[in-house]
């Protein structure tokens, strides 16, 4: 159980600090850095989920994944050991599982794409584009960290972590998909500001805009319901 009595401590003030084995570090180690963006992605997961606006078994797999995202900080934060005084929580084969089966159910849910699509749509969608990308930039700096310390090895980072990060940025983009389900996907147009110069571009370039134009338009207000009655 954690006890936390006091936030500040003034320990980091030196730019160290200390991973979960109590080893020190800088605080430029990029072991700190993956983690930390892992923070930052479940941050955002935070103000998608707390608008309210979706399915409910996609929020309940939000939140199962923002528990999760805990248990990944604390895996890139204790390098590995091969015999730790203690089992550190880990990323699991089984975690991974879980987010392919999530992916595949999201997959039948939202339908193939003909075309790359643009972050946005609802804000709820826009937070889960941005949390999508800020997993990306975790799972790259998670890569140097373990081209730093090693990959699978005493002293370096677990595999599997960095294998959740992909398998969840693949997630968060079906997800975001999810959110648009009912105004749509707003799809990329290639070359917006000039005529394509073969008949097949022009065509999927016609079909795009013809697409985002029957696009319900949001505007990010409160909807009829959540309006006061007028006095």
């Amino acid at each position: 159980m954690v006890q936390l009595t006091k936030i500040y401590t003034r320990t980091g003030d030196a730019g160290q600090t200390r991973l979960s084995d109590m080893s020190l570090t800088a605080k430029t180690d990029l072991r700190v850095e993956a983690y930390g963006q892992v923070d930052e992605a479940n941050s955002v997961l935070g103000v998608a989920t707390a608008r309210g606006d979706l399915p409910e078994q996609l929020q309940d797999t939000l939140r199962l994944i923002q528990n999760e995202l805990f248990d990944l900080g604390a895996d890139l934060s204790t390098p590995l050991a091969d015999d730790p005084p203690w089992e550190p929580l880990r990323i699991v084969q089984s975690c991974i599982d879980r987010l392919e089966g999530f992916c595949d159910e999201l997959s039948e849910q939202v339908g193939p794409l003909s075309s790359f699509i643009l972050p946005g749509g609802t804000q709820t969608a826009a937070q889960l584009h941005v949390a999508r990308t800020i997993v990306r930039r975790a799972e790259r700096a998670a890569w140097r960290a373990a081209q730093v310390h090693g990959v699978g090895v005493d002293g370096g980072v677990n595999p599997l972590a960095i294998t959740y990060l992909n398998r969840l940025s693949d997630l968060l983009f079906l997800a975001a998909r999810a959110a648009n389900i009912e105004q749509g996907d707003v799809l990329w147009v290639p070359g917006t500001d000039r005529a394509p110069s073969e008949p097949k571009a022009s065509k999927r370039r016609r079909r795009a805009e013809q697409a985002n134009r029957a696009r319900p338009e949001t505007t990010g207000t409160a909807s009829p319901a959540d309006q006061p009655p007028a006095s």
